[in-house]
C-alpha cells in the first residue's frame, strides 16, 4: 500500500498576537477528520523555522507554515529551488501572501486546500542575497514597518494604519537613485517598492498589476507630494486605485533594480527587516512550489 503523505506544521506560537495558538485546535481537528498524518513543530526564531522546514524535507514530509508573512517568507526563500511543495495556514497579522494566492484564512478551508495538494510555481525575490516572497520596499515604508513591528497590541489593518500615521508626522522626502539596465533615474519622494506579490501591510494592494509567477518585479515609486494629499490617498491603496494618480505614482516591470538613497534606510519585506541600502533587488522565476487553491492556479 502507498505511504500516506505526512505534513510538518511549522508554527510560530507568537504570530498574529497569539492567533496561531488560537487556530491550532481547529487545524488539528480538521487534519484528523481528513486523516492527514502530521506533527507540530514550534519555532523559536525565523532561522529555527527554516531549519525545521529542511528537516521536514529530509524526512520527505511537506512543510506547512502556520504563521504570518515573515516566517513563510523566510521558509519559502530558503526552499527556493528545492522542489518540495510548501503549504501555508495563515495565522499572522497581515497574511498578505495568502491574500495574493487566494489561500483561505479559515483553518478548515486552509487544511482542505492542503489535502487537495494543488501546486503553483511562484517567483521568489532577492535583495542583496536575502530572499523574500512579497514586496521589498524602502523609504517611508521603512519607518512605517519599524513602527508597526513595535506595536505589539494592535492587529491586522489597524496596526498598519497607525504606523503610517505615526511615520507621516516626522517624514521628510528622500532622494532615491534607481539603476536599471544601465539607466539611472533619480526620484524624490516617499517610497520605492519592488513587488513580487501585490499586497502588503494587511491588505494594501500597492502593486495591483503584480503577478507572482510572471518572472518580473513590479517597481512602484511614490513621488514627492504634500502630507495631506498623501494621507487622503492612503485609502486608495487598499483598492489599488492609487496607481491611477500618475503624477505621484509610477509602476513598471523589471527583472532587477538597484536602489540607493540620500540617507540610510532599511529594506523591509514580508513585514521584517531584510537588508540595508544600497540594495540590488532581483527576481528568481518559478523558484518555489506552493500549495494553493484550485482557483489560484
Amino acid at each position: 500500500m502507498p505511504v500516506e503523505q505526512a505534513y510538518t506544521l511549522i508554527m510560530n506560537p507568537s504570530s498574529g498576537g497569539g492567533r496561531s495558538k488560537q487556530l491550532l485546535p481547529a487545524v488539528e481537528r480538521q487534519l484528523d477528520i481528513l486523516r492527514m498524518p502530521f506533527r507540530i513543530e514550534r519555532t523559536r526564531s525565523l532561522e529555527h523555522g527554516v531549519d525545521l522546514a529542511f528537516e521536514a524535507v529530509d524526512a520527505r514530509e511537506i512543510p506547512v507554515v502556520m504563521s504570518g508573512d515573515g516566517l513563510i517568507g523566510a521558509v519559502g526563500g530558503a526552499l527556493a529551488g528545492v522542489g518540495t511543495p510548501v503549504g501555508l495556514i495563515p495565522a499572522g497579522r497581515g497574511n498578505d501572501l495568502a491574500r495574493g494566492l487566494g489561500i483561505p484564512t479559515d483553518p478548515s478551508e486552509a487544511v482542505a486546500c492542503l489535502k487537495a495538494g494543488i501546486t503553483r510555481q511562484i517567483d521568489v525575490g532577492d535583495a542583496n542575497g536575502k530572499r523574500f516572497l512579497g514586496i521589498a520596499s524602502v523609504g517611508f515604508d521603512s519607518e512605517a514597518n519599524r513602527i508597526a513591528n513595535d506595536a505589539k497590541l494592535l492587529k491586522g489593518q489597524p496596526v498598519y494604519a497607525y504606523a503610517a500615521l505615526r511615520a507621516l508626522l516626522t517624514w521628510k522626502p528622500a532622494r532615491f537613485t534607481l539603476l536599471e539596465g544601465g539607466v539611472q533615474t533619480r526620484i524624490t519622494g516617499y517610497t520605492i517598492a519592488a513587488a513580487n506579490n501585490g499586497f502588503y501591510g494587511g491588505g494594501m494592494n500597492v502593486a495591483p498589476y503584480a503577478e507572482i509567477d510572471d518572472g518580473k518585479l513590479d517597481v512602484i515609486t511614490i513621488g514627492d507630494v504634500g502630507k495631506m494629499r498623501f494621507l487622503l490617498n492612503l485609502p486608495k491603496v487598499f483598492k489599488g486605485t492609487h496607481v491611477d494618480d500618475s503624477e505621484v505614482v509610477t509602476s513598471h516591470k523589471a527583472n532587477s533594480i538597484e536602489i540607493r538613497a540620500s540617507r540610510p534606510f532599511t529594506v523591509y519585506a514580508d513585514g521584517d527587516p531584510l537588508t540595508e541600502l544600497p540594495a540590488t533587488i532581483r527576481v528568481i522565476p518559478a523558484a518555489l512550489k506552493m500549495i494553493v487553491p484550485e482557483s489560484a492556479t
